[in-house]
């Protein structure tokens, strides 16, 4: 196109130089130029500036002319040619898609888009790739609506070329915004802004819509006013500043919006955005006639299908408040049509049209779309759910429910919602259905501050009377009464229809608390007012049959029938006194009479009583195999066309499961009761009927803990049909002395019930009958076991003589309906021939009860004698275990007695040469002539340190030996002092006081030659003491060892010598003298006290040669007697006499000393071994020295 506008335009002329120069504000008739542009044969440029400057100037039809004509009459030869022709065929395409654009008519627009399909392919053919002709091609595409995609290709390829070309850019927008790509679409669009600044308003609408869409409605505002600011008539922007002000201003932003559409309305009266939202303007000012105009021409001025469906919505709800609901329906539908998947108002609208209609699965369907949109639409779901409520479908009550629970999360407050959750729960959860309608109530009285209205308070009550609280029944009742009493001055007829039910309500609770009289009281109230209320009648009518009164309620029953001659239940309750008395005819054709009104033909209640008339037949003796299967078909085919009709009907099944045990299918029928009894564990007819199976396969066990089961699960414990079965079922089982039992308690039950016990009373002669064949059965059992005793054998006898009375008497007086006279005739008879026999019986039981009372005489003598026996050889054991204490207690006195007077041979005091070696002795120990002097009446640990022994050599030297045993000690020679730091304290001996008496022991050797055996049977003597003095180890040892001048070197070691011998003596002088060992025990009296040492410290004590407590007489010269001392007396000081003494007490001390007994050697085996190393180490001191 050319982008300059001369003046004049110059058209050449043929075969010269001149021109025909035409002025452009002044232009000829089009037919003319075209004549002229033909005749000279002008080039094609020409042609297109003056078609150009006709289209500027409004002469449409020119324009038209000169560009169609050009093909033809043009002069195409000159350079560039190619590129008019593109120019021309896409200037036409452009001026018939803008027309198209504009056109109403489907056909003309259809028309015109074909024509500029063949301008853009014929260019297409010329220059394909050109931008100007892509742009168009691409524009073109777009306002098709199906080909974005192609238009998107072509505005990418633009952009590739050319990244800043505006209007590709601004293609891309549109696409973008289409996409729903808002960020892209806004991207595009400010891309576009600046490469050019200066772009037309259009481009800040766009922006206006982004920004909308994004919902940053600031800037959108923005947008729009400068949109506006730049075309001061562009329409958009005015209707977007509106909407933003309508919605976010209030009453104010409302004004401001309702102006600003005034203005578009002024500027375009065409425009259907304006008109809709004017529409809807008055829509809620109520001027529904200015609401139907707008929207009729704004849906006739647009072609676009969402303006269309915004259109017909706006008149759909116009109509549809002024109750024209066809009207309403019809443009609610067509919105539908145009509308996007997004556009949901017009289905809630569709939707409530439909639920006016009665549709409501189809309104279901609307108000689903709806919700498939909004998720969480708290109306929709309010209406879905009541529309669930209604249905049949299990899954869609579920979902309901799942509604109304999400509903009343969001808006907690809602009453409505509250309400209705709970009539949906009312047959599913009574008690959260009590919850809802008490937060309804709450709701009620604290937020809305209103009463509760009669119809939920006897709702509430309702509930409470069908979980058996009849009291608080009773007070919701009487509430709602009240309550309705109250509103009927409003609203008269529909409060007292309220009070006619709740009163009715009132009297079945009053029956339900057999208060009978008050119940049929406030039913004869009701029928006062209400004469057709037909369930009184029939209320009535039951009451009086509960009484025992059938005539009355059979009055009352047809009383109903007056009322309605086709009233199902009155008709059942007639059919069902019928049955009662066994009538079956009578009562068969009054449940036919049911199904034969057209209303109650598929009635399950009366196809079911059917059927049980059928199979109650089946228990009727016949012969007639034939009539009896024709009877169990019948009854099969009632309960199957129950289960058509309800699937989930119990007893219809139970039915079934019964025809079949009857034809002989016990494992299937078994299978039948089972499901049934799996689905509901609260159907008494289905648990008898398994056990009757169980009866049947004699699976006894199994029967008889059904029917207990049966009857502990139902309170069943007065029941006489039941305890009938348990009582058969334990005669089967052979379990006599139970079935006696259950049919005792059937007499017990007729004397505490009287007449109402019917069948129980001691005249039902078939309970007799069966009770004198138990009582035969049992006599039977016991006369044939040989091992009866005569107590059960005469019970048996008198139980027998009961049944031949109860036989003989039914022989006579029974009732031939139940049983057979004369088999009652022939089993009296054998009663009498069983008791001739026992006679017998007896006398073998009397027989056998004396043998087993000899028996048992006999045995228990014998257990007797054997008592006796055991008790003699356990006295005689006790005896002689006390003998063996008493033995051993004698011998340890005579021990006692032969060692408490040996002799403590002290050494007298010698004055004290040196104070090396000194020794703390504990109080009562006597220390020898070789001991310190300084130390005696010491304290002495239990236990004296070790220390090593130093021992001289021949020449008068030091030498050291180590001993290997535990208790080995460090000696000095005689002649040197310990340090000072290790020395004990020294004590006067006159400050200790002897602690106890002691009593001492001596073993002595005979002679200086004596053997290791001497030396280790002394010590093992030694060692064996221990056993008297074992528990006083423990404490402070009071048992000492003296040792006299007699003994050898190898009990002073190198560091003392014998008192008599001189420290440097010949070798020839120190011969090895006889040993004597005294010790010193205290009695068991003393250990008390603190007498008592350990055998352990003794032997340890015994072997310390080298112990610095002992000295040599030229050392310590004469020993002195401590506290030991004091208390020996005279016998002390005669040490020479007593010592030969001693010697001669010797043997006869070894010899009782060797009579001690194996346990007390066991005892101190470790004690004497250990005597017998320190004696053994002695010997090779000795033979060292």
């Amino acid at each position: 196109m050319v982008s300059t506008t001369p003046k004049s335009i110059d058209i050449p002329l043929r075969d010269t130089d001149e021109v025909i120069e035409l002025d452009v504000e002044h232009l000829p008739e089009g037919e003319e130029v075209l004549t002229i542009l033909k005749q000279e044969n002008a080039p094609l440029h020409t042609w297109l500036s003056l078609g150009l400057e006709y289209y500027k100037q409004g002469k449409v039809e020119d324009f038209v002319k000169i560009f169609a004509s050009w093909q033809t009459d043009a002069n195409l030869d000159y350079p560039g040619n190619e590129k008019d022709q593109m120019t021309a065929l896409d200037t036409l395409a452009a001026y018939y898609v803008q027309q198209a654009r504009k056109e109403k008519n489907k056909d003309t627009k259809k028309e015109l888009f074909t024509q500029a399909t063949l301008l853009y392919t014929m260019a297409d053919k010329i220059i394909m790739y050109d931008q100007n002709h892509l742009l168009g091609r691409a524009c073109f595409c777009l306002l098709e609506g199906d080909k974005m995609d192609q238009a998107d290709a072509q505005f990418n390829f633009v952009v590739n070329q050319s990244p800043n070309n505006i209007p590709a850019l601004l293609g891309k927008a549109c696409i973008s915004f289409n996409k729903k790509d808002y960020r892209a679409a806004l991207a595009y669009y400010k891309k576009a802004l600046r490469t050019n600044p200066n772009c037309p308003a259009a481009v800040r609408l766009g922006m206006g819509h982004c920004f909308l869409k994004l919902n940053k409605q600031d800037k959108a505002y923005l947008a729009f006013q400068r949109a506006l600011e730049l075309e001061p008539t562009c329409v958009g922007a005015i209707i977007g500043l509106a909407i933003l002000e309508i919605n976010n201003n209030g009453a104010e932003g409302i004004r401001k919006g309702v102006q600003l559409l005034s203005k578009a309305y002024t500027i375009d009266s065409s425009n259907p955005m304006t008109l809709n939202h004017l529409a809807n303007h008055f829509f809620f000012k109520k001027d529904f006639t200015k609401v139907q105009h707008l929207a009729l021409h704004a849906f006739h001025g647009t072609e676009n299908e969402t303006i269309q469906a915004e259109s017909c919505y706006q008149l759909a709800r116009a109509f549809h408040v002024q109750e024209d609901y066809d009207q309403a329906f019809q443009y609610y539908y067509q919105s539908t049509q145009f509308a996007s998947p997004t556009f949901v108002l017009a289905h809630f609208g569709l939707g409530q049209m439909y639920i006016h209609r009665g549709d409501t699965e189809n309104a279901s369907q609307c108000f689903e779309k709806v919700l498939k949109v909004q998720p969480n639409n708290y109306e929709t779901m309010k209406i879905l759910s009541s529309l669930y409520a209604e249905s049949k479908d299990e899954a869609k009550r579920e979902l309901a429910k799942e509604y109304l629970q999400k509903v009343v999360e969001q808006f907690p407050d809602d009453v409505e919602a509250w309400i209705e959750l709970a009539q949906i729960l009312e047959g599913i959860d009574i008690q959260r259905t009590l919850a809802a309608y008490g937060t309804a109530t709450r709701i009620l009285r604290e937020k809305v501050e209103a009463d509760v209205p009669p119809e939920i308070l006897n709702n509430v009550g309702a509930l409470h009377y069908r979980l058996g609280n009849l009291k608080e029944a009773q007070k919701y009742y009487e509430a709602s009464l009240e309550r309705a009493k109250k509103e009927a001055e409003n609203d008269e007829t529909y409060y007292n229809a309220i009070s006619v039910t709740t009163s009715y309500n009132l009297a079945r609770l009053y029956e339900a608390r057999y208060l009978f009289d008050k119940a049929e009281k406030l039913y004869k109230d009701i029928l006062k007012d209400h004469p057709n209320y037909v369930d009184c009648y029939l209320r009535i009518g039951c009451m009086a049959r509960d009484r025992g009164q059938i005539y009355e309620a059979s009055d009352w029953f047809k009383d109903a029938l007056q009322i309605n001659q086709d009233h199902p239940d009155a008709w059942s309750l007639i059919g069902n006194l019928h049955l009662a008395k066994q009538e079956w005819g009578p009562g068969q054709k009054k449940f036919e009479m049911i199904l034969k009104q057209p209303a109650t033909q598929n009635d399950t209640y009366s196809l079911l009583a059917l059927g049980n008339v059928w199979l109650q037949t089946l228990y009727q003796p016949t012969r007639d195999k034939e009539k009896e299967k024709r009877h169990q078909d019948r009854a099969l085919t009632m309960y199957k066309q129950v289960l058509r009709n309800d699937n989930r009907n119990l007893f219809a099944a139970n039915g079934i499961g019964a025809i079949l045990a009857m034809k002989g299918y016990i494992r299937e029928a078994r299978d039948v009761f089972s499901q049934v009894r799996e689905a509901t564990a609260d159907m008494k007819d289905v648990w008898l009927n398994l056990a009757h199976i169980y009866v049947e396969q004699k699976q006894y066990v199994s029967a008889i803990q059904m029917y207990e089961n049966c009857i502990k699960k139902f309170y069943k414990y007065h029941d006489v049909e039941i305890l009938t079965y348990l009582a058969r079922a334990y005669s089967k089982a052979g379990q006599y002395k139970d079935c006696k039992q259950v049919l005792l308690k059937l007499f017990s039950m007729s004397h505490s019930y009287g007449f109402q016990a019917r069948r129980v009373a001691p005249h039902d002669t078939l309970v007799l009958f069966n009770l004198a064949v138990v009582l035969q059965r049992i006599a039977m059992q016991v006369l044939r076991d040989e091992k009866s005793n005569l107590k059960t054998v005469t019970n048996a006898v008198e139980e027998l003589k009961t049944a031949q009375k109860y036989f003989t008497y039914l022989s006579k007086s029974g009732d031939r309906m139940r049983f057979d006279l004369n088999q009652a005739a022939v089993e009296a008879r054998q009663c009498n021939d069983l008791y001739s026999q026992a006679q017998y019986v007896i006398q073998r039981a009397r027989a056998q009860d004396e043998e087993e009372r000899a028996l048992r005489e006999k045995s228990l003598m014998e257990r007797e004698r054997l008592r006796k026996q055991l008790q003699e050889e356990q006295m005689k054991k006790q005896e002689e275990a006390e003998r063996k204490s008493q033995e051993m207690m004698e011998r340890r006195a005579q021990f006692k007695e032969k060692t408490k007077n040996l002799l403590v041979l002290p050494e007298l005091p010698q004055k004290r040469v040196s104070k090396k070696g000194k020794r703390t002795a504990k109080d009562g120990e006597i220390l020898s002539e070789s001991e310190s002097d300084g130390e005696e009446g010491g304290e002495r640990a239990e236990r004296p340190k070790k220390k090593k022994r130093k021992h001289y050599d021949e020449e008068g030297g030091k030498k050291q030996r180590k001993r290997s045993r535990k208790g080995e000690r460090e000696g000095e020679e005689g002649g040197r002092q310990k340090k000072k730091k290790e020395r004990a304290p020294r004590k006067k001996p006159e400050e200790n006081e002897p602690k106890g008496k002691f009593k001492s022991r001596a073993l002595l050797s005979s002679s200086e030659s004596d053997s290791d055996d001497d030396k280790n049977r002394a010590a093992a003597e030694s060692g064996s003491d221990k056993e008297q003095d074992t528990k006083a180890a423990s404490k402070k040892p009071s048992r000492v060892q003296l040792m006299d001048d007699s003994e050898s070197d190898s009990d002073y070691g190198p560091t003392k010598t014998p008192p008599d011998v001189d420290i440097n003596s010949s070798d020839e002088e120190k011969t090895v003298k006889k040993k004597r060992r005294t010790r010193i025990a205290s009695d068991d009296s003393d250990e008390e006290s603190g007498g008592g040492a350990g055998s352990e410290g003794e032997t340890k004590a015994s072997g310390d040669e080298g112990s610095p407590r002992r000295r040599s007489d030229s050392e310590a010269g004469s020993p002195k007697v401590g506290s030991a001392e004091e208390s020996g007396g005279e016998e002390a000081r005669s040490s020479d006499k007593e010592e030969r003494a001693v010697g001669e007490r010797q043997g006869s001390d070894e010899e009782s000393v060797g009579q001690r007994s194996g346990e007390e050697e066991e005892r101190f085996d470790k004690d004497d071994g250990d005597i017998d190393n320190a004696e053994a180490a002695r010997s090779d001191d000795d033979e060292s020295d």
